[in-house]
């Protein structure tokens, strides 16, 4: 026990000495779009909070995914203000596949998303295709949900995926929901094949953390009630919305988390350190399975953990620590 727990400290304690290496040699963040289906699974909004707090990464925009746009959008707008970003544009996704709210509309009743002090675009694939054509630099697109803007957006210029790198959490490859031996049809490919396969096989650089990896992280114990009781104001504002989301289940928001599936692929978008990565062909079914196949698109894939405890525990770090420094909040004129 005692060895495991020293090899967890000494992988945390390294992957913070590299972050505190590489922005001590005053190394740009990387610019990052967040496409999510917010709203639906809490997870997202868990990703969203770590994606904040993580000072590799650069949010530039947030995009509500799988229809709903406007409930999306106004918990995508509520979270930035408390987060003090409304720097970060807002995008409304295509009112596509899904309608109405979710678990979490309680936590966004009587919000005026015209009230954002931030850019709002009612165009979100527009907004993803300007964000990424327009960036000085490559831009990282972090996907968490079905994947309707991103097909859309390919469409209408696929040059986005020579200037952006695709990080996803997607797909089931040896390992389904829970860590069982079999796959699944993992939701976010399921409720969209088509586009998920338009994404998964266009011409960027692919990440991925399937159910093998992200299905397996759930805060417990003191790890979690180190987030439930911290009073940063990210860290709080997601525990608000797990209660909402857990509605007449008052009792796992008191002592865990739920999967937080989303949260990986947040964390590959700056480090691969804690993940064992296989570059393997993928290919999308028409039922929502992602097979090997070594003739399908090549990628990078998070099949196993180095170290699961010390991902929770850079997870917890990061959602309780220091806020990293950024632009000053929009105001609206």
């Amino acid at each position: 026990m005692r060895r495991r727990f020293s090899v967890r400290g000494a992988a945390l304690l390294a992957a913070l000495f590299s972050v505190a290496a590489v922005m001590g040699a005053e190394k740009r963040p990387i610019p990052v779009i967040f496409d999510t289906d917010i709203g639906d699974d809490i997870d997202d909004t868990w990703a969203l909070g770590f994606l904040l707090k993580s000072p590799e990464l650069d949010v530039k925009l947030v995009v509500g995914d799988q229809g709903k746009a406007r409930y999306r959008a106004a918990l995508i707008a509520k979270m930035l203000e408390r987060a003090g970003r409304t720097d970060v544009a807002v995008g409304i996704g295509l009112d596509v596949n899904a309608t109405g709210g979710g678990g979490q509309s309680s936590w966004v009743a009587g919000y005026d998303l015209a009230r954002y002090p931030g850019k709002v675009r009612e165009d979100g694939v527009g907004a993803i295709i300007d964000t990424i054509m327009q960036s000085p630099e490559p831009v990282t697109l972090i996907a968490v949900g079905p994947l309707p803007n991103i097909a859309a957006a390919l469409a209408r210029e696929p040059r986005i995926a020579e200037k952006a790198r695709f990080v996803g959490m997607h797909g089931s490859v040896r390992k389904g929901y829970g860590g069982k031996a079999t796959i699944d049809a993992e939701y976010n490919v399921k409720a969209d094949p088509t586009a998920c396969r338009a994404a998964l096989s266009a011409a960027w650089d692919i990440t991925i953390t399937p159910l093998d990896t992200c299905g397996l992280v759930t805060l417990r114990g003191e790890k979690y009630a180190k987030v439930r009781d911290t009073r940063d104001p990210i860290a709080a504002a997601i525990i608000e919305n797990y209660r909402a989301w857990s509605g007449q289940d008052t009792k796992a928001p008191e002592e865990r988390s739920s999967v937080l599936f989303d949260t990986v692929a947040v964390y590959l978008a700056f480090s691969t350190d804690l993940a064992e990565i296989e570059r393997l062909g993928i290919r999308v079914t028409d039922d929502g399975k992602t097979l090997i196949d070594p003739a399908a698109k090549v990628m990078r894939v998070a099949t196993a953990w180095k170290d699961l405890g010390a991902f929770e525990d850079l997870l917890v770090a990061r959602l309780t620590g220091p806020y990293p420094s950024r632009p000053a909040p929009a105001r609206k004129p």
